[in-house]
């Protein structure tokens, strides 16, 4: 955990307090006096995810634990917290994506679903991945397989498939679909390469590949493999110059 990125959280969130001190209880329960940055994203999930089936306070012990036995899931949250920071205009500080962006919260339920999912606690998995879409409108498959370091903007509407591969720094839209073709078995959905950005509304289908650095249109439909650094949009999706 990089303790300097965590310090700052702190410092963001007492800068919140002091400008909105109505929320002063809200953001301390939530960051400030938790002891660490896992706690941290464990209360604010709890918070978001708490149901009839499971009470925040369960939730929080539940996250946490898995947390805490899933190796590379801190630096995989802090990948996705400093991309989000760097490619997102809108988002000045560590502290927003945290605290109000469905598709980083809805990412980190993801990483705990799919840690999940690898001890084969299907059950579980797919329990947070069902609250996860409810909650934050993204539907994350646990199976899934997303390195750290990707941004899923707005979230809305995002839909990520069993069998997907998703390389570090990738950014996603909303609206995008990451889907196989009708009723295909195994292996069956996109992998998505380093440095690689789907727009808004994009649909891509199938155990095709986006190579590095590549880009689709808002609006596309890709159904074949795309090159590296290449730019495709379009319905079916073209290479663009």
């Amino acid at each position: 955990m990089d303790l300097n990125i965590w310090n700052e959280i702190k410092d963001e969130i007492n800068l919140r307090i002091n400008a909105e001190p109505s929320l002063e209880p809200y953001l301390s329960s939530l960051i400030t006096s938790q002891d660490s940055f896992l706690e941290c994203i464990a209360s604010i999930l709890a918070s978001k995810l708490n149901s009839n089936a499971l009470s925040s306070d369960d939730i929080k012990k539940f996250i946490i634990d898995v947390f805490m036995n899933c190796d590379g899931i801190e630096d995989s949250l802090i990948k996705d917290l400093v991309f989000f920071k760097d490619h997102d205009p809108a988002c000045d500080y560590y502290s927003t994506p945290i605290l109000f962006y469905k598709g980083y919260q809805g990412l980190a339920t993801y990483r705990a679903a799919n840690c999940l999912w690898k001890n084969k606690r299907h059950t579980m998995a797919l329990f947070f991945q069902n609250r996860a879409s409810e909650i934050f409108g993204v539907d994350i498959h646990p199976a899934a397989d997303i390195k750290g370091g990707v941004m899923i903007d707005h979230a809305t509407g995002v839909v990520i498939g069993e069998t997907t591969i998703i390389d570090e720094n990738v950014s996603i839209y909303q609206g995008v679909t990451l889907g196989g073709k009708g009723f295909d078995t195994g292996d069956r959905h996109p992998k998505i390469k380093s440095g690689v950005s789907i727009y808004a509304s994009s649909t891509i289908l199938g155990n095709i590949t986006l190579g590095k650095n590549s880009t689709v249109a808002a609006g596309s439909l890709v159904l074949k493999d795309v090159e590296p650094n290449t730019r495709v949009a379009g319905i079916p999706a073209k290479v663009i110059t």
